[in-house]
């Protein structure tokens, strides 16, 4: 259970609302997120930047972009690739004997928030 002091501290730590991938995420200094696989080939610990931030909010300011900040920018750490749980795709007929199952593993990066500037 969240003591409410912590609780408090957490909603003062600054944090940024970035797109990536056509979805938005919230981010906060040292968070790993499971984004959409990213363009290029990346290995572990290259710098990654995300530019298209939508909102930052440093616990006193909150500055809202329309529809992105220019001057501010969310670097990240890439950690992995990899790829999710598998989804099973199911058709069905009935009374005429037809049945196809398929089955996909959406592709993904870690990456873990270094700064938000």
């Amino acid at each position: 259970m969240v003591n409410s002091e912590e609780k408090k501290d957490q909603d003062k730590k600054a944090f940024a609302v970035i797109e990536t991938g056509g979805k938005q995420y919230r981010v906060s200094e040292g968070d790993i997120i499971t984004v959409e696989k990213l363009e290029g080939e990346h290995k572990s610990g290259d710098k990654i930047v995300f530019d298209s931030v939508l909102l930052i909010d440093n616990g006193e300011d909150v500055s809202l972009g329309e529809p992105y900040l220019d001057k501010h920018k969310v670097t990240g750490e890439f950690i992995e690739e990899g790829k999710g749980k598998k989804v099973s795709v199911m058709r069905y007929r009935s009374k005429s004997r037809y049945f196809k199952n398929k089955g996909h593993r959406q592709p993904y990066n870690k990456v873990k928030i270094v700064s938000i500037e």
